[in-house]
C-alpha cells in the first residue's frame, strides 16, 4: 500500500513558489513528482491551508501576491472538488479546538505553534486509521519531518 503524506506549510510555499518564502521550488515539484508516480495520499491540513494564505499575503510586490493566491485558490479548489492529487484534511468541530487549546501552553513552550500541533494532531489520527500504512508529514521543519510512522504488518 502506498504511503499517506500530510504535506506542511513549509511545502506547500514551495509547490505554490511564494515569493520571499519558496527557495527550493524545483526540488520539491520533482520530489512531488515522485510522490504522485507512487501513487502516495497526499493531504492538505487546515492549518497549511491557512498557513500558506497568510504566507501569500504578507510577500512580494501587489502582483506577485495576487499571481501567487490565484495559484494558491486554483489548487485548494481543485483538492476540493477532488480534482487535484491533494486531499484536504481536518476541518475543525469547536471540541477539538478546545482540547488543542488545552495542550498548546506546553507546545507553545517547546517553540511550536497551533498550526504545527493541528498538523501533528492529523498525523496521529491517520497513523491511528492506517496502522499498516507509513504515514509521515512531509515538512522542511525538522520538529515535523520526525513524525514518520513505518508501515507496520
Amino acid at each position: 500500500m502506498s504511503a499517506i503524506c500530510l504535506i506542511d506549510t513549509s511545502v506547500f510555499v514551495e509547490i505554490l513558489n511564494v515569493p520571499r518564502k519558496a527557495t527550493q521550488h524545483d526540488e520539491i515539484m520533482a520530489m512531488l513528482g515522485q510522490k504522485v508516480a507512487e501513487t502516495e495520499q497526499l493531504f492538505l491540513p487546515m492549518a497549511t491551508i491557512l498557513e500558506t494564505g497568510n504566507h501569500i499575503g504578507q510577500n512580494g510586490d501587489g502582483t506577485q501576491r495576487r499571481q501567487c493566491a490565484s495559484r494558491f485558490v486554483q489548487q485548494v479548489s481543485a483538492a476540493l472538488n477532488g480534482e487535484s492529487p491533494f486531499k484536504p484534511v481536518s476541518f475543525l468541530k469547536a471540541e477539538q479546538l478546545q482540547a488543542w487549546l488545552d495542550e498548546f501552553p506546553d507546545h507553545a513552550g517547546r517553540g511550536s505553534g497551533l498550526g504545527d500541533l493541528s498538523i501533528i494532531h492529523d498525523w496521529q489520527r491517520l497513523r491511528h486509521q492506517n496502522a499498516g500504512r507509513r504515514v509521515y508529514i512531509w515538512s522542511l521543519d525538522d520538529h515535523l519531518s520526525g513524525y514518520d510512522q513505518p508501515a507496520r504488518l
